[in-house]
């Protein structure tokens, strides 16, 4: 029999998230760990705690296919209404993962240590259940909650599922226990959970909690936005953290996120180190195969450089050309997407492979809007699983833009809360602040339905956290799903005569475009269809039959 200890060491109960009997049903057998073993000492909890680390959400540049913002060359089943309700859960981690938190939370106080000691590890598995129940929650809705570990032959694991409102409520019970209790940044080692880290994700999950409460009328969405501001204004509170900035704003969004050491960088909250040799990642040769790019729509989101969307300004050049399309746009579109002189490859023999025409037709460009966010050209970099840049876990950024946005949505934001907030954002690339008493609606708005500062603040949300895995969630959150239907969620750059006429035909022989000469990636579909079950995934049928008191979410029967 194994001991908990090795367990732990050789990363069994990781291993384990992947076994078949997985499920709300099955757990983890008892017997898998000896318990007189564990617990014993403060190593023992950071060593057990140490196991859900990987868990902390990374952002890594190759999210969001499943949104309005990019096109993958491989159809989103969900997206395009043709999925179908699976026989198995591939959420089977987050079970195994609360599972073991429970464990956890009913024998750490067997530990010799420090009240104090005992309740910073607490504190850090609490919040890990809390991220694995929000996470099951925003996928199904009603999820069960268990606050034990149980065994197969327990009573509640045959129980209806608990209403989410009941879920989300216990989960800010553990996301308060937690900030309460994880020390500051100074009283811990890098790379550890601290005060600040636990703040950010608590201002993540009750600014979704409060603006889907909020959109979907259910009650409770002002403590949640509360909740979601004190938050923010703890980190912002803290004069710990700042913007990144060289002061070169053509280019300093660009190098945030190509960075080999994130620990000192005033942005990072928490990161993700890799190190040579030991912990690396392949993020730079994967955005160059990514299979994907960004839409029409996406583009067409930037601000031209006087501050107006396209449909108001006289700066906007017309999208007859790439060079057209970015004249004079907010400078995070040049530091996001591939255009014209942007080295993608600075090899060591001194040569480097520059952008001229956009790559349609091939892997790296399928819209002609390719992704350069994140992608390095230094050469080493882009060897295979050789990259050792740091990815964010949370940054100083997120937090300032769910801070303006809770203050909007709670109806109290003045042009002060802006101005240590999104125009800080919008200073970093040299744009125009914000200015609440001058701002027009777009004419091309997609959320026409909202107040125009609610709905420039969400401008600026997808700009900055452009392709760090947030989108879909605000369009769930929002309860925005029928903005998959624009037909421009799915098409790419419009390719002209002209410009079709600069390259060699076989690179644009099978490239098909609609009527306006707009790329189409989908030429069986124009448009996409959103109904409304899609915001929540189907309950597996191997999870019904197990216990048929979970029922089916809406409108998948």
């Amino acid at each position: 029999m194994k001991t908990l200890k090795t367990l732990v060491i050789i990363g069994s109960l990781a291993i384990l998230a992947s076994c078949k009997n997985d499920s709300y049903l099955d757990r983890l057998p008892l017997s898998s760990i000896t318990e007189p073993t564990f617990f014993k000492n403060e190593n023992d909890l950071m060593l057990y705690a140490n196991q859900f680390y990987s868990s902390l959400p990374a952002q890594n540049f190759i999210q969001d296919n499943q949104s309005d913002d990019k096109v993958p060359s491989s159809i989103n089943t969900f997206l395009a209404g043709q999925y179908v309700v699976p026989t198995s859960d591939t959420t089977n981690y987050r079970w195994t993962n609360i599972r073991n938190v429970n464990y956890f939370l009913q024998r750490y106080n067997n530990a010799d240590a420090s009240p104090a000691i005992k309740n910073q590890y607490a504190g850090e598995v609490r919040l890990f259940r809390a991220l694995f129940y929000w996470g099951l929650s925003k996928r199904y809705g009603d999820v069960a909650w268990y606050s034990k570990d149980l065994t197969e032959t327990s009573e509640e694991l045959y129980a209806p599922r608990t209403p989410r409102n009941i879920v989300m409520d216990s989960v800010l019970a553990d996301l308060n226990f937690a900030l309460e209790h994880i020390p500051i940044a100074e009283n811990v080692s890098v790379g550890r959970l601290h005060k600040y880290a636990a703040a950010a994700l608590k201002a993540r999950i009750c600014l979704w909690e409060g603006t889907r409460r909020k959109y979907f009328g259910v009650e409770g969405s002002e403590k949640y936005l509360r909740e979601a501001l004190s938050a923010t204004e703890l980190i912002m509170g803290s004069n710990k953290y700042s913007l990144y900035s060289t002061g070169n704003p053509s280019t300093d969004y660009y190098n945030l996120f190509i960075q080999q050491e994130l620990n000192g960088n005033s942005e990072s909250i928490l990161g993700r180190r890799y190190l040579q040799s030991i912990l690396m990642n392949g993020i730079s040769r994967t955005l160059g195969e990514a299979g994907t790019g960004y839409s029409k729509d996406f583009v067409q989101n930037y601000l031209c450089s006087d501050g107006l969307p396209t449909a108001l300004s006289s700066k906007y050049k017309g999208d007859n050309t790439p060079e057209d399309e970015f004249t004079d746009r907010d400078p995070r579109a040049k530091q996001t997407i591939a255009t014209k002189g942007f080295v993608l490859l600075q090899n060591s023999d001194g040569t480097k492979d520059i952008i001229d025409l956009p790559r349609i037709g091939t892997n790296t460009a399928n819209t002609g809007y390719q992704l350069i966010k994140g992608r390095s050209s230094d050469p080493n970099m882009w060897q295979a699983n050789q990259s050792t840049l740091d990815f964010f876990i949370f940054r100083y950024a997120e937090i300032l833009l769910i801070y303006a946005e809770a203050k909007a949505e709670l109806g109290n934001v003045q042009q002060t809360d802006i101005d240590k907030s999104i125009n800080l954002l919008r200073r970093r690339v040299g744009m125009p602040d914000m200015v609440v008493a001058s701002l027009k609606r777009d004419p091309n708005s997609v959320f026409p339905d909202v107040p125009v500062l609610i709905d420039e603040i969400r401008r600026e949300r997808r700009v900055e956290l452009a392709d760090e895995g947030f989108r879909f969630d605000d369009l769930l959150r929002w309860k925005a799903g029928k903005r998959i239907e624009r037909p421009e969620t799915i098409v790419g750059m419009k390719l002209t005569p002209a410009l079709k006429a600069k390259y060699p035909t076989e690179q644009t022989k099978g490239i098909v475009v609609n009527s306006d000469s707009y790329i189409r990636i989908y030429t069986a579909m124009e448009k996409r269809t959103w109904n409304d079950k899609m915001y929540l995934f189907p309950i597996p049928l191997e999870e019904i039959s197990l216990n048929p008191a979970l029922g089916q979410n809406t409108g998948w029967q």
